[in-house]
């Protein structure tokens, strides 16, 4: 079986690459509401037709229709904005209007009627109003005609070194299929991902460069096949007061090192902290190159997170690359579904329907 792809919101493309790394999976078509986040997959998937605008919009929505009937998309995957239930939202529940684009991409999957569809959103989803988006959207999904499984997948299972959760439905017209199982043992640390990366001080990097050093690990070896060149390895160019505090906190620590005068506002405990070179890192968000942020400085450099070892953490091999100005590529890496998940959800999609075709055959 043979899936081609409409990707909603698909910002960066993290869900689509990471579907694409399974070769019956073919993104077609991608809508978002903000070119100068899609530049990157426009870029990287130039064989995809990028429609740029609202969703809400009947211009808009008419065009991915027409794509999408063109380019005979069977599969329909995305996760709607999420500002209105995520955790460091209000929590405005049902009072927040951007909590209601899941209705327009169900709106799609009823007007295109896709063999099977993916939605990814915060973990937080499952629980806000005592469970009544979860609920909503699963009587939705069934009213529709399809079956659903929905639980969280924790990214670190399935070997993308990171802890990040998020909320999956896989709902399909011809069966239930169940969320991924993890796809490894132990789970792939920072020093894994990006100690090949570490020689970079504050302000040095370029967008293009040579790589420095070979490949320490197998999954830094892997994230390196096909790439000749490192992208976007480029460091924040720091306050020379945020260096000095850097320099006062040790491995594996953070902001409890500094001295109450040099504190300042920030009233979260991350703040200011090392990543652990011998742990997963935390989610990565999209201001990691912030040394003041959450715990995304290096394990042992003056310095936050580069947009490629983010990249790494996501997951994203380093031939993906990342375009736009600073904000936007930051944006773009800490919003994107790593690739590695994706796959994951790829692969137990195919497996599951592929068992049912074959019994298809073997009844005929």
């Amino acid at each position: 079986m043979e899936f081609k792809i409409l990707d909603l919101f698909c910002g960066a493309g993290g869900m689509s690459y990471g579907m694409h790394k399974n070769p019956h999976f073919k993104t077609v078509v991608a809508l978002d509401i903000e070119e100068k986040l899609a530049v990157t997959l426009k870029k990287n998937m130039p064989e995809v037709d990028v429609v740029i605008g609202d969703i809400r919009n009947s211009n808009i929505k008419e065009k991915i229709i027409e794509s999408s009937i063109k380019n005979q998309v069977n599969m329909i995957i995305g996760g709607p904005p999420c500002q209105g239930y995520s955790m460091k939202g209000k929590k405005l529940g049902l009072e927040d209007p951007r909590n209601f684009l899941f209705i327009e991409y169900l709106n799609l999957v009823e007007k295109l009627q896709p063999d099977v569809f993916v939605i990814e959103n915060v973990k937080s989803l499952l629980s806000t109003s005592k469970g009544w988006f979860k609920e909503q959207i699963v009587s939705a999904i069934e009213n529709l005609g399809y079956m659903v499984d929905v639980g969280v997948l924790k990214a670190s299972d399935f070997g993308v070194p990171q802890t990040r959760e998020r909320t999956i439905f896989i709902a399909c017209k011809t069966k239930k299929i169940s969320l991924p199982s993890p796809t490894v043992n132990k789970p792939v640390t920072v020093r894994e991902a990006i100690e090949d990366l570490a020689y970079l001080d504050s302000a040095e990097g370029d967008f293009e460069q040579e790589y420095k050093t070979p490949a320490k690990s197998e999954y830094q070896k892997q994230m390196r096949k096909n790439s000749k060149k490192l992208y976007n390895h480029k460091a924040s160019n720091h306050a020379q007061i945020a260096i000095e505090k850097l320099k006062m906190i040790p491995p594996e620590k953070g902001k409890e090192c500094l001295p109450k005068g040099l504190l300042g506002n920030q009233k979260f405990h991350s703040t200011w902290s090392r990543l652990k070179w011998d742990e997963p890192s935390p989610t990565i968000d999209t201001r990691f190159d912030a040394a003041s942020n959450g715990k995304n400085n290096h394990p042992f450099l003056n310095r936050a997170i580069t947009p490629r070892e983010a990249a790494r953490i996501q997951s994203f091999d380093d031939n993906y690359v990342f375009y736009g100005t600073k904000v936007s590529v930051r944006t773009q890496i800490g919003n994107a579904v790593p690739p590695l998940m994706a796959k994951a959800i790829a692969d137990k999609i195919f497996n599951e329907l592929s068992i049912n075709e074959n019994k298809g055959d073997k009844n005929k």
